[in-house]
């Protein structure tokens, strides 16, 4: 590969910014995919990449899926996302969380960051310390914004009311089995709704503990995660890292719903065919996903209330009920009518 132009998830950025910073020990790289809408904004990713190749196509891929989610939620937001890049070990000091605050104070705006997996509210105080443009920090009750993670959770699990509507027509989780893929936060908050309204659950995690954990909690079984993606259920819920439809997976898939909250769940474009040519209902990850942005995004802005934050989140089923129904009038596939949809919105349609 000769440049980073030849990736094959570079999707005219407008900015990867490469961060290194001796002393503390961190590796960084920060892409802002589109500022049409506004400044762009994304989560910092924590996560330790075998190669750096993986952490460039990972932080292409999630920069421009932000893009897409905040035009989708109606947010006054471009798309940005950054990966820190961990050893093996996680290590993560005061000094290097303080490195990476300076560098996205350099950025002067152009991109605002927020939580993601391996990042905590209390990682993002220590940032806070260096840079103003950051949001998820600890809020006054009632308020816009804080921990995301339940925010994302709640719009997850409206969407696979609403998905379990159309495909089965069920106004209710009572009764069904859901596989959840994934027991962080995002996963144990849908677990805990769908459990709450009767569903039956199964839950696949790499720690296994965290598994049994929730399970317990929410009267579940777990299951090894390698077996997660061919179980027989109503939905599969993939709420973990993404890239896991692939054309293997999908041919091996026993369930009428996919509809989760993790990001880029599509290995590439040309899965959504074949998701489709399955006659499986898919919720656009980053449709389904953006309670969370939508609520870091209204405390960003100083806009709104808890109340007013859930009210943004309650519309995310009428978005995909707009995009399925475009699906089925066209013949093309959710995945493919939400990406026109966000490109005409940040003016690349």
């Amino acid at each position: 590969m000769d440049s980073l132009w030849d990736y094959p998830d570079f999707d005219a950025h407008e900015l990867v910014h490469f961060v290194t910073d001796r002393k503390s020990g961190l590796k960084a790289i920060v892409a802002v995919h589109s500022r049409h809408l506004g400044p762009a904004a994304g989560g910092t990713r924590f996560w330790h990449y075998e190669k750096a190749g993986e952490a460039i196509a990972d932080v292409l891929r999630l920069s421009r899926g932000m893009s897409f989610k905040n035009a989708m939620a109606g947010l006054p937001l471009g798309g940005g996302k950054a990966v820190i890049l961990a050893d093996e070990a996680r290590t993560k000091t005061p000094e290097m969380l303080a490195a990476y605050g300076k560098a996205i104070e350099g950025l002067c705006g152009a991109y605002v960051t927020a939580e993601d997996v391996g990042i905590s509210v209390a990682d993002l105080v220590e940032v806070a310390k260096h840079t103003r443009y950051i949001s998820g920090l600890p809020v006054a009750s009632g308020r816009a914004g804080g921990d995301p993670g339940p925010f994302t959770s709640y719009g997850v699990f409206l969407g696979v009311k609403a998905a379990v509507k159309r495909k089965l027509g069920k106004d209710s989780l009572s009764g069904l089995h859901i596989a959840i893929q994934g027991a962080g936060s995002v996963a144990s908050g849908l677990a805990r709704q769908a459990a709450a309204e009767g569903a039956r659950l199964t839950i696949a995690d790499v720690d296994r503990a965290k598994a049994e954990a929730l399970a317990r909690e929410t009267g579940g079984a777990t299951i090894d995660p390698g077996a997660i993606m061919t179980i027989e259920a109503d939905v599969l819920s993939p709420c973990a890292l993404g890239a896991i439809l692939t054309p293997e997976s999908i041919a091996a898939l026993n369930v009428p719903i996919v509809a989760g909250g993790a990001n880029n769940q599509l290995a590439t474009q040309a899965e959504g065919d074949r998701v489709r040519d399955r006659n499986i209902l898919y919720a656009p990850d980053y449709v389904i996903n953006a309670g969370g942005i939508i609520n870091v995004g209204m405390e960003y802005a100083g806009e709104g209330d808890e109340a007013q934050v859930r009210a943004r989140i309650e519309q995310i089923p009428g978005r995909l009920e707009t995009i399925w129904d475009e699906s089925e009038a066209s013949g093309r596939n959710a995945a493919d009518v939400a990406d026109d949809m966000a490109r005409k919105l940040i003016g690349r349609g």
